[in-house]
């Protein structure tokens, strides 16, 4: 799977420009493969982004603005949502990525599933000793009533 950035590489815009930098140098620091397109020199990049990104995500304007973020034919975000998954240390879940081994990300599933196992021994354990209490019960029981025989039976 390949990470598609929609870019404008003439943009006049700093913020633009600024946003679109954070994006690829965050992949890049990640080694996560993906590939510049940009829109400002293709027309078929540009027209390609612009009907794939989803009604509900395109600005009032109708035109989103670089830049926009797929794996491969599936919409991620744009900047705003990158930033956002950036923050939460979501990445590769909002890539549509699974977590190398050794990331953070990775890293905290790993432990959420030893934590799962933990608790599973822990509960075996609990019912372990819980079947083990109630065989003491059934034993003293036993023991009682054979006891009450064995009086019952020395008073005949």
């Amino acid at each position: 799977m390949v990470i598609k950035v929609f870019l404008a590489s003439s943009s006049g815009s700093t913020a633009i420009k600024k946003k679109q930098q954070d994006v690829v140098g965050f992949l890049e620091a990640l080694k996560i493969d993906y590939a510049q397109l940009d829109i400002a020199s293709n027309e078929d990049n540009r027209l390609w982004m612009r009907e794939n990104v989803p009604g509900e995500k395109k600005p009032t304007t109708g035109i989103p603005l670089p830049p926009q973020i797929f794996n491969e034919e599936t919409y991620c975000g744009d900047y705003d949502t990158f930033f956002d998954a950036k923050e939460d240390n979501t990445i590769y879940e909002f890539l549509g990525l699974t977590p190398p081994p050794g990331s953070k990300r990775k890293a905290a599933e790993e432990e959420e599933q030893e934590e799962g196992e933990e608790d599973k021994v822990e509960d075996n354990h609990l019912v372990s000793e819980a079947e083990d209490d109630l065989v003491s019960e059934e034993e003293e029981e036993l023991r009682e009533l054979e006891e009450e025989e064995e009086h019952a039976s020395e008073e005949d």
